[in-house]
């Protein structure tokens, strides 16, 4: 148990530095004015014009760093700062979600298997930690009923963790999309670019941190189903 202590604290610390970073990051590349004037609502809807994408709306939304595509409305939703705002952090920004629209055009298979257990993956966010609460009291008490009900809530946790796996190449692959036509379009300068890029990459590593931390999380919950056995 021990172990799993060291290691969630570890991924704590991870996941503080880098979201305490990703919001430096950010907030630098955001006084980087882009040369061409472009606001973040102008490239979305630039890039999904040249992608052939002309059901998808481009819309405005309130909070920091909340932006995202969804698929059920087909919406590109931007937070204030990057829909108004141009520059490289913005331009990065609406890029990659709308690298999220162009997977959902064109079926993208890591998009399509996410989105197919997303129904699973609410039901088992809620349940999890309370049926494995469940079967553990009951296990202590050497119930095997007990033992059953902790392997179910260790299958519901291990749902949201194949979520949590799926996620990340369907978030890298929106990057890259979104990167290689900011490039090809001459939509940002080099400079430009390479804080695009800067940014991006650490709102992955949000997402991997978050990975390993449920894996490692979900390992550990087999390892005490095994111990009950």
């Amino acid at each position: 148990m021990m172990g799993y202590y060291i290691v969630a604290g570890l991924i704590f610390l991870a996941s503080s530095y880098i979201s305490k970073k990703l919001k430096s990051k950010f907030k630098h590349y955001s006084e980087i004015q882009l040369k061409n004037g472009m606001s973040g609502r102008e490239i979305a809807e630039k890039m999904l014009a040249d992608n052939s994408i002309t059901d998808v709306d481009v819309i405005s939304v309130s909070g920091q760093l909340t932006d995202h595509y969804n698929p059920k409305n087909k919406t590109v939703n931007l937070s204030e700062s990057v829909y108004n705002q141009r520059n490289a952090a913005a331009a990065a920004v609406a890029a990659h979600e709308v690298g999220h629209a162009v997977q959902h055009a064109t079926a993208y298979s890591w998009l399509t298997l996410r989105s197919k257990i997303v129904p699973a993956v609410g039901i088992a966010s809620k349940l999890s930690n309370i049926v494995i609460m469940i079967g553990l009291v009951l296990s202590g008490t050497g119930s095997i009923f007990g033992t059953n009900i902790f392997l179910l809530g260790v299958v519901l946790f291990a749902i949201t963790t194949a979520f949590s796996i799926i996620t990340l190449p369907v978030e890298y692959d929106a990057s890259n999309r979104a990167l290689a036509w900011l490039e090809k379009e001459c939509i940002v300068t080099q400079q430009e670019l390479a804080g695009s890029k800067d940014a991006l990459k650490w709102a992955a590593r949000t997402y991997l941190v978050a990975a390993l931390g449920s894996l490692a999380t979900l390992l550990y919950f087999i390892m005490m189903f095994l111990s009950r056995r």
